[in-house]
């Protein structure tokens, strides 16, 4: 392995930029020193090797040619990664894995019937394998370039990196382009047959929550990138994103981790209970105490912290499982959000792939029991999720694992771009605020395409 130390800059955006149009480039955003607790961005390009999953194939791309297979892509996954390689330095990230798990992917651990459309032509797994990558750690104010040396070219072309990556002008990208009105999936009128829907399961026992989300489109034009400065600017949140495939871009400011592992300690933080930002610091003050005080919201965070630590305990050491924190209130940009944490210790023959799938797709953004929940999902919502509601982030080769909840995210696909927003529906929850809740999710997000043309139809 080598690294090599980089020129401090606050804003690595600016660096990357000169990356962001390369297809499979990827940007983990921290958020940096402009919200707490950011703290390391990661990106990297040119992947050696990449891994697109489509129903029940998944292709390998090497440089040398693709080959195709029908065993489980995680498993592949894990192959590809290789044995795991004990790293000596404290950085977050030195080679790996980067990329996304769609929420559909869940289909293939945990069966459910399919009714809802698949409109979206994305793959359910992106996966590149990154020799080299660049770190950025805000609190010492210092950025390294790393390499494993699994790629012949990375030593080859050291020098020439380094002198690359010291280039930090802001590369200017064609603006997004909205071309016309955004339209949700879910009118007010489809959206309350969906809750009642909802409402009449849980009266009859199948389920204690449901997470119903609605989705946003709209016709586009121009550069993803450029949407996502505006958005890391408007929106900031610890586990932004931005990818870059041949097939799409994903433009993410999310603001939940799903699962870190990191010398085998593993830390999930579920977010449930939201309450949208005041117009004067009182009324912000109030409206978080109001969430932290309210019983419905810590009643549902209860419900899916109780199912994350089932789904941890699948693969975590006996007895090692415990929830840390509870109703924590944790503010970003244009909500209040409710987050706890729940920890425990991978088994020893077990990896990060392991809990992944056993947890997959994540509990809170399905509800709860999980499977029953995912299958009423099915039957409300129109269309599949896609890339909504799964998961972004890295495995290392020395199997470490970082990943958030896919929300808050815009997909580029085509001449479209999509936005999702949803809510947890229990038996005591109100049409009127759980859409609302909806929409307040959403208003980053369509605040940057109002932005790039036109506003939201009503």
């Amino acid at each position: 392995m080598r690294i090599a130390e980089l020129e401090y800059c606050a804003d690595s955006s600016a660096r990357f930029g000169r990356f962001a149009d390369r297809e499979w480039s990827v940007f983990l955003d921290s958020g940096g020193k402009r919200i707490a607790g950011g703290r390391y961005d990661i990106f990297a390009a040119d992947p050696y090797l990449t891994l697109t999953t489509r129903g029940p194939l998944t292709e390998i791309q090497r440089r040398s040619g693709s080959t195709t297979s029908a065993r489980d892509p995680l498993e592949i996954l894990r192959e590809e990664l290789g044995p795991v390689i004990a790293s000596d330095s404290d950085l977050p990230f030195c080679g790996g894995a980067i990329g996304y798990f769609a929420y559909d992917l869940g289909r293939r651990y945990e069966h459910w019937q399919e009714i809802a459309e698949r409109d979206i032509d994305m793959p359910e797994m992106a996966i590149g394998l990154y020799d080299w990558a660049v770190v950025v750690d805000h609190q010492e104010a210092r950025s390294w370039l790393v390499g494993q040396g699994k790629d012949d070219r990375t030593f080859d072309r050291w020098d020439e990196l380094q002198n690359e990556l010291s280039d930090v002008r802001r590369k200017i990208h064609a603006p997004l382009e909205v071309l016309d009105a955004v339209q949700s999936n879910l009118d007010r009128s489809r959206y309350d047959k969906a809750f009642e829907k909802i409402k009449t399961h849980i009266k009859e026992g199948d389920c204690y929550q449901v997470n119903l989300s609605q989705r946003f489109t709209a016709p586009v034009d121009g550069s993803g990138w450029s949407a996502y400065e505006g958005l890391r600017v408007s929106s900031p949140a610890p586990y932004s994103a931005y990818i870059k495939l041949p097939f799409g871009e994903i433009l993410s400011s999310s603001p939940e981790r799903f699962i870190r592992v990191r010398d085998d300690r593993v830390l999930t933080q579920p977010i449930k209970g939201t309450r949208p930002r005041g117009s004067s610091p009182a009324e912000d003050r109030a409206l978080a105490s109001e969430l932290e005080q309210s019983r419905k919201d810590r009643a549902e965070n209860v419900m899916i912290v109780d199912l994350l630590r089932n789904d941890l305990g699948k693969n975590c050491a006996p007895g090692s499982v415990r929830v840390t924190s509870l109703f924590d209130v944790e503010t970003f940009a244009n909500v209040h959000h409710l987050v706890s944490s729940v920890e425990g210790v991978l088994a020893p023959d077990r990896h990060a792939i392991d809990i992944l799938r056993g947890s997959f797709p994540g509990g809170s953004i399905t509800g709860a029991p999980k499977v029953r929940a995912m299958q009423i999902i099915e039957e409300c919502e129109p269309q599949r999720r896609s890339i909504y509601c799964g998961a972004i982030g890295y495995i290392g080769f020395d199997g470490s694992m970082d990943t958030s909840i896919t929300i808050r995210t815009l997909l580029r696909s085509g001449n479209k771009i999509h936005a999702w927003a949803g809510s947890g529906i229990v038996a005591d929850s109100d049409a009127d605020l759980e859409y609302q809740e909806c929409l307040d999710k959403a208003s980053g997000l369509l605040a940057v395409l109002a932005d790039a043309g036109i506003s939201a139809a009503s």
